[in-house]
Formats: structure tokens, sequence, C-alpha cells
């Protein structure tokens, strides 16, 4: 969350922070602000709201300069407002800061500066850093901010500019993620990939409580005892053309539209020689007693998927478990269990936070990331990339395919070692797994229908996502994705458990989203879907079987595949209603209320 950008080289400043800004402003849009050394002071501009807002400051002010730090804001501590904006400076202006994090310390550190006579403007954690930097600053800025990072518990990113030392640009990093980027047009920090790709394609990622100087002709590392450390630049493959809309009216909608390609290459990718295949085969699977996954959000819901197909033909016990609760409730882990860690980003807090809970107590971690050189990728013991490129949609669409696919081929791979699957069944469920793009093809060449559906389905107060077994699994997505870009309410629900309680919300003309790909429970979910149409209720069908058409029961129709693998069809079909309804709407999609992409923070 929060998104920082920090430049310093031959150019100005001020715009490559802007379209830095703008490619990072899926991590948080609450507000937005910069600072650019310029003529023995620092120029600052900050605005509450998109960096549409931003800019329009800007243009009423001069502005320029060859060093600056950009920020575009997810609130923490302290509404949305001009004055919470980042960058926050010192008391005497001497020292700016960018920041992506919580300081969990700060009321203690802002009373201990505050009985000095500093005076605060701000009500964020944020502004104690430029406080405490400037009040440790006597000429050396990195000795101050050592200091500083001793001082501060918590998380943080940090771009620091100091005017006594005009042409260094300082980071330093703490559970929160940050790259340097070199070029020889100059060298940038940023939160994230997209900021500076049309830059550059060389990175560093930076460790925590790594010191980055940059300077327009270098970059210098540093340990927290002043040491250098050598460090070579990684080579991003991400293109251009994965962080632009190229035509679609929002990155979701693209992004929707990429997972044939995504899966192709994730699958090409897992099944070929190289890193993902070899971190898969060098794993001996039967070491292990249990396996847990553990993740947030969507990535979580592709864990409960995988534990349907890990369960079915691995028969070893799965618990999925959302990081944030896993981390603190005393897991039962050991040297025996397999934790497998699964975020896009690779740099989610809670996940990050299980991850190292699960090594603490002696488990073997796997990962599936999206993004080379993250701090989850770093630190599990096996690490398996997905190929989705940037997303940079909040709704999560074409990664959560990938970790789909991901999961399928580990759990098949798994089974096989275990003896648990022959290798005729092994080539057969390959088989099924190689023909996954064509048919997630299929399903996007018919996409009128859903989006027809979905513009009749804007008034809805409320939505039930109900299925059985894998089916199930899969409609805990295809709830959040509606709840989280349309702002409607929605809960999943399994199909036999209706009669249990939830049945009793059913009502005339509540919408029920449907799915049935599990040929041996068809009858079953069918029979769930009469007795709520039987009650008012109207129903979207997303189903691998012709059924007839009613004026209450409406045929979403999914090309055959097998059943574990349906997931990855049957969520694409859902992710298109969620985007059409929110799209009827008007809202802003790739940007919903409230959220962000990269959750950094507890």
């Amino acid at each position: 969350m929060c998104g920082i950008i920090g430049y310093t080289g031959k150019r100005d400043a001020v715009p490559i922070i802007i379209e830095g800004l703008k490619r990072l402003e899926y991590r948080g849009y609450d507000s937005a602000g910069i600072a650019v050394y310029a003529d023995e002071a620092f120029g600052v501009a900050k605005r509450k709201g998109r960096i549409a807002e931003l800019e329009a400051e800007l243009a009423k002010v001069n502005i320029s300069g060859n060093v600056g730090i950009g920020h575009t804001r997810w609130a923490t501590h302290g509404e949305p407002n001009d004055v919470n904006s980042h960058p926050h400076l010192g008391e005497k202006s001497r020292i700016a800061v960018v920041h992506n994090g919580i300081i969990e310390n700060y009321k203690q550190i802002k009373d201990t500066l505050e009985q000095k006579g500093i005076k605060f403007v701000s009500q964020t954690d944020s502004e104690v850093i430029a406080q405490l930097c400037e009040h440790y600053y006597d000429g050396d800025l990195m000795d101050a901010v050592i200091k500083v990072a001793n001082a501060l518990e918590g998380s943080y990113a940090l771009g620091i500019m100091c005017l006594d030392e005009p042409d260094i640009l300082m980071a330093i990093k703490k559970d929160n993620p940050l790259i340097v980027g070199i070029s020889d047009d100059g060298n940038f920090i940023a939160s994230d990939v997209p900021a500076i790709l049309p830059h550059t394609k060389q990175v560093h990622y930076m460790n925590d409580k790594e010191i980055a100087i940059l300077r327009a002709d270098g970059v210098d590392f540093f340990n927290m005892q002043k040491e250098p450390i050598v460090r070579k630049p990684e080579t991003i493959t991400w293109t251009m053309e994965g962080a632009e809309k190229g035509g679609y009216p929002h990155f979701m909608l693209k992004e929707i539209m990429e997972q044939p390609r995504v899966l192709k290459e994730t699958i090409a990718n897992t099944l070929m020689d190289g890193a993902n295949k070899t971190a898969i085969d060098s794993l001996d699977i039967s070491h292990f007693n249990k396996v847990i996954i553990t993740a947030c959000g969507s990535a979580c819901y592709a864990g409960v998927v995988g534990k349907y197909v890990f369960e079915r033909l691995c028969r070893i016990s799965v618990e999925v478990e959302f990081a944030s609760e896993f981390r603190y409730k005393d897991p039962i882990v050991d040297d025996k269990t397999l934790v497998i860690v699964v975020s896009q980003s690779g740099e989610t807090a809670d996940t990050i936070g299980a991850m190292r809970e699960a090594k603490k107590r002696g488990a073997t971690t796997f990962a599936i990331v999206n993004v080379i050189g993250s701090a989850i990728a770093r630190e599990a013991d096996y690490t398996a990339y997905t190929a989705a490129g940037p997303e940079i949609a909040v709704a999560s669409t074409k990664a959560f395919s990938a970790q789909l696919v991901l999961l399928y081929i580990l759990a098949i791979r798994f089974a096989q070692k275990l003896g648990t699957i022959d290798d005729a069944k092994t080539a057969e469920l390959i088989a099924e797994i190689n023909n996954l793009p064509e048919k997630a093809t299929e399903v996007l060449d018919h996409t009128d229908y859903i989006q027809k559906y979905a513009a009749g389905s804007i008034n809805s107060k409320s939505v039930f996502f109900i299925g059985r077994n894998i089916d199930y699994a899969i409609s805990f997505e295809g709830s959040l994705k509606l709840k989280e870009i349309s702002y409607i309410h929605s809960e999943a629900y399994a199909g036999g458990e209706l009669k249990h309680g939830t049945i009793a919300l059913i009502e005339e003309g509540v919408l029920v989203v449907a799915i049935a790909c599990c040929p041996n429970l068809y009858g079953k979910i069918f029979s769930n879907v009469e007795q709520v149409i039987s009650r008012g209720a109207r129903v979207l069908f997303v189903s691998t079987e012709d059924t007839k058409q009613t004026d209450k029961l409406s045929l979403v129709k999914l090309p055959q595949v097998h059943e574990l693998f349906s997931p990855s069809l049957s969520v694409i079909a859902l992710q298109l209603f969620s985007y059409y309804v929110a799209a009827n709407k008007g809202l802003d999609i790739d940007k919903p209320r409230n959220l962000a992409k990269s959750v950094t923070v507890e």
C-alpha cells in the first residue's frame, strides 16, 4: 500500500515522478504529493485526491529540479487531506521523507520530540520520521538515517532528501517493498516495477535494513554499520505493453482478456525445464505429513481450490489459512509440515509474517509468487513463479488464474512422486492442463451474454454464490470480485448448507449465482437451484452442462473440462460478470474505494 518513487539524474524530476505516481496509483489514491530540490530549498506540492489533483496544483506553481521524491497514499494514520499527504518535512524544512508502512511506536517518538519543542503539523505516523531524522542530523545523512531506523518499530520503505546534501537521494526499507532502478539518465527508487519500467529494466531489490545512496551517476549500498555492499542488478522481463491499457477501457478487462496467454506461459514455464520445474522436482513431498496453504484475499481462495486438488490427487491432508490468522493462532507446524505461501506481489505483509512464523517452527516453505526478487521469493525455501506480468487493476484476475494453474501442476507432480496417480493418469491430467488456454479463449469469445445479464443485475442488493465441492471453492473468489468492484453485498455458500439457515435470506428477485461443473454433483446443486427459484430467486447458472433456460434461470455454458480444473474457466465467467456489473454502474473499476493493490501493512 502507498506508492513511492524517487529520481536523481540529468533530467527534470517532476514529470518523471508524476508519470511514476500514475503507474503506482493502484497502491493508494487518497492523496499524492511531490518534493523536489531546487534553488537551495524544497519545492513541495501535495493534494488530497487522485494524481490529477496534484497535476492541477503543479500547473499553478513553478517546481523543477533534478532530484525529487513522490508519493501516492493509502491512508492509515490521519484522514486523507492536503496536510496529511506525503512528502513530510521536518520542522526546519531541511529533511523531506516519503513513507510506505506503519510506525508502531510513533506516539512515543512524537511525545518525546514534542517535549523537546518540536511542532508537528499532521496526524500521520510518517511525519515523525522526518522530524526525527532532522533532529538526529548533524552533517551526515547516513548517520541520521541509521539512528532513525534503529528507533523505529514497525514497517517502512523510505525515500529521504536533505537540503545539506542536495546531490543525494537516500533509501532504506524494512518489511515493505522498495526497488532501486539504474539507468544512464539517472537512478530511481520505487515501490514497484511499473513506476520505472519506461526508463530502465535494471533493478536492485533492496533487503531489510539496507541503505541505498543514489546520485545522478551511480548507486551505492551499505549495511547498518556503514560497510559497503556489492550488489548485482537484476533484469526485469516485463514489457511496457504489459503495464499499459492497450486500448481497453480498464486494466481489469485487459487483464481478464490476457488470461489465455498467462495460462499458456505459466504452464510452459512450469512443465518445461527451468526454475519452476527445478523447484518442484527438488522437493521431497514424501517427507511431509501435512500441507498448509496460507495467503490473503484472492490468493487464499486460490489455495482453497488447491486444497481440493491436492487432497483428491495426493491423498494428503491440506489446510488453508488466511495468513493474517495463521501467524497469530499458535499454528500446529513442525518439520513434517509443508507450508505453501501464495502472493502476487511477494510483498504481502501478513503472508511474509506467516511464512516467517512457519519457518521459525521448522516448516519447509514453498512460495508461489509473481515477482522475481520479492521478499517472499528470496526467503522461501523453494519458489515457483507465475507468468502473469504486471497486474495493475486492484482486483486480481490474471494473477489468480496463474496461481491456480501452478497449484494444479504442483499437485499433479506431488501425486506422481507419492505414487497416488500412475503415469497414465499423470499424462491425462497434464493434457487437460495444456488445453486450458484454448478453453479459456472459448469463454472469452462469448462474453456478450454475460455482459447483457450483468446490465440487468446492477440493482441487486445481495448476491449469493453457491456450489458444491470445487465449485464451492471457486465461489469464494466470484463473491469477492463482485463485492470489491461493484460494492454489492455478496456471500459464498456451500449448496448443501442453504437449508441450514441461509435460505431464510432468499426472497423475490434475489440473485443467486450457481456454479455446476462437477458431473457427479450436478443433480445436487440443481436441486438447490430449484429450491431458491421456488422462493423467488433468479439464478445465473454457470455450468459445463446444457440446461433449459427459463425466466428465472439463465445459463452460462462453459467448455467441457476436467472438474478439478474447471475453476480456471468458471472464474473467468465470474470475473466478467463482476466487471460488467461495475461497468454498468459507472464505477472506478481499477481503483475500487478503500482498496489498494499490494497490502504491505497489517
